[in-house]
């Protein structure tokens, strides 16, 4: 009779319970991921601009500025000048100052100053409840002398006090404000939740083995899942953009500002396939069979008993 006698049923809870436990740490892996992107890179200015940097050397962001500008320009010129065809002029004077190194200084001093905005009306309850703007006076002002410099006429009319541009619409920023509430709280409690339930998901299963290969597996599942909500996130914000908007300069901004996530992604795939996979592997270790006895040979026949003589 056996010592110790498996009860079927508390088996039964044990899976059934770390089943639960490890599929919801495998739910809020990528979860957990984008809260801490979004808080700790995103709201970050000095990552933030560092992000942004390079793409004063995109040619799409480069064109879409040069668009923007020169439009806001030339309409400032058209509207005083006499024939009205400074446009062409002005856009082309605006598309080289976007190749000097002035562009990439006032382009760090435009994201900076958006980024800040943008971040005091979120973090600020008690901030203003219209539109979230910033003043693009500096970048204006380098505009204004590089045209002067080029003697172009009606330079001096182009205003640059109180150039304000609304960032973030004013009916979005109560929203986009409880979001960035929830993703703070949610960055630090969400990581270690996940932890905690994968671990104790391994521990009270009966096989461990196989919740530890269940874990890598769902971990896995989540980065790819992570990724692919990126490349669809990146589809639909382009489709949603207005069609006078260059859709290269923002899909440039839209890589640029998910490539930490996008890294993420693979990690969260790369780890857990390693963990189901070294998992698996120890289980599925051959074993050693003991060796067979040698048999014994037959027993040799008694000879019969010698008759007396």
């Amino acid at each position: 009779m056996p010592l110790h006698q498996v009860d079927p049923h508390r088996t039964r809870l044990r899976n059934a319970l770390s089943a639960t436990l490890v599929a919801l740490a495998c739910l809020l892996a990528p979860c957990g991921t984008l809260a801490a992107w979004a808080t700790f890179g995103l709201a970050d200015t000095g990552r933030y601009v560092s992000t942004m940097a390079p793409l004063a050397a995109d040619p799409d962001v480069r064109d879409a500025v040069a668009d923007a500008v020169g439009d806001e320009v030339a309409r400032e010129l058209d509207a005083g000048a006499a024939d009205g065809t400074v446009g062409p002029f002005v856009r082309e004077a605006v598309r080289s100052f976007t190749r000097t190194e002035a562009f990439r200084t006032a382009w760090e001093a435009g994201n900076r100053a958006v980024h800040d905005a943008v971040l005091h009306a979120l973090r600020d309850d008690a901030a203003t409840r219209g539109p979230v703007t910033v003043d693009l006076a500096p970048v204006t002002a380098q505009v204004r002398q590089r045209l002067a410099a080029d003697h172009m006429p009606f330079a001096h009319r182009i205003p640059v006090e109180h150039t304000e541009v609304a960032v973030v619409p004013a009916g979005e920023v109560a929203g986009l404000r409880k979001g960035y509430h929830v993703l703070d709280a949610a960055a630090l409690w969400l990581p270690l939740a996940t932890v905690v339930l994968a671990v104790t998901g391994i521990a009270v299963a009966a096989c461990r083995r196989r919740a530890l290969t269940a874990t890598g597996l769902g971990t896995a599942l989540g980065g790819a899942l992570l990724a692919l909500a990126i490349a669809i996130g990146r589809r639909l914000t382009l489709a949603d953009l207005p069609g006078r908007l260059h859709r290269p300069a923002a899909g440039a901004v839209y890589d640029a500002l998910t490539a930490t996530l996008r890294t993420a992604s693979w990690l969260l795939l790369a780890l857990g396939l390693t963990v189901a996979l070294a998992s698996w592997l120890t289980t599925r270790r051959p074993r050693r069979t003991p060796s067979a006895a040698p048999t014994a040979g037959p027993a040799p026949t008694p000879s019969p008993p010698r008759a007396r003589t």
